[in-house]
C-alpha cells in the first residue's frame, strides 16, 4: 500500500502529485528569468524531468550532476560526474541549482552544509528540496516516525524487514551504515 502512495515510478502515485505540485512551483519562478534557462540539477534524472513535463529544449538546459555520469538522450540534457559538495563549476554558472531529495544523502551535517554553500556559490538561484523530518511517515523507508527510532531499532528493524525502498539487510554493519547514511534536515 505505502508503495502506490510513494512510488515515485508510477504517474499516478501520491508522491508525483505531489512532486508535479512542487515542480510547477518551480516552473513558475523559472518563468520571471530570462530564457534560456541554465539549471544545474544535483542528483537529478532525464527521467524526472520527462516526468514532470519540463523538456522544452529551447527554453531550459539542465546540467545533471551525479556521482557517476548518468545516460541522457535529450539534446538539451548533458550529465556530469561530480560531488555536489566541491564542483569544477565556475561560480555563477548557472541561473539556477535544482535538486530534488538528494542533500539528505550527502553525509554528515558538515557535508550537507558544504554541499548547500557550493549551491549557492555555481548558481545565481537554488531550489533545494527535501523530505520534511518531521512528516509522520519516513521517506525511504517508508515507516512510520522510523527518523525519531534509535538507531539501534532502527538497524533491527532494517535487518529483519524489507523496509519501503530499502531490503532486508542482515549484515549488521550493513544494515547501520544504510540507516546511518541518510539524515534527514530540521530547520534551524
Amino acid at each position: 500500500m505505502f508503495k502506490k502512495i510513494a512510488d515515485n515510478r508510477e504517474q499516478d502515485s501520491v508522491a508525483v502529485q505531489f512532486r508535479k505540485r512542487r515542480f510547477a512551483f518551480f516552473v513558475s519562478l523559472l518563468s520571471s528569468l530570462e530564457q534560456p534557462v541554465r539549471i544545474l540539477d544535483i542528483g537529478g534524472a532525464e527521467n524526472f524531468w520527462r516526468m514532470m513535463g519540463a523538456i522544452d529544449e529551447d527554453q531550459i538546459h539542465v546540467t545533471l550532476l551525479n556521482l557517476s555520469q548518468e545516460s541522457v538522450t535529450l539534446p538539451n540534457m548533458k550529465s556530469v560526474a561530480g560531488d555536489a559538495r566541491q564542483t569544477e563549476f565556475a561560480a555563477q554558472s548557472f541561473d539556477v541549482v535544482f535538486s530534488n531529495s538528494v542533500i539528505e544523502h550527502v553525509g554528515a551535517y558538515a557535508d550537507q552544509q558544504r554541499m548547500a554553500e557550493e549551491a549557492r556559490r555555481v548558481g545565481k538561484r537554488y531550489f533545494i528540496q527535501t523530505p520534511n523530518k518531521y512528516f509522520p511517515l519516513e521517506p525511504h523507508f517508508l515507516f512510520p516516525f522510523y527518523q525519531f527510532l534509535p538507531i539501534s531499532i532502527r538497524v533491527w528493524l532494517l535487518r529483519n524487514f524489507n523496509l519501503g525502498w530499502i531490503p532486508k539487510t542482515p549484515d549488521a554493519a550493513k544494515a547501520r551504515k544504510t540507516v546511518t547514511s541518510i539524515r534527514l534536515l530540521e530547520s534551524v
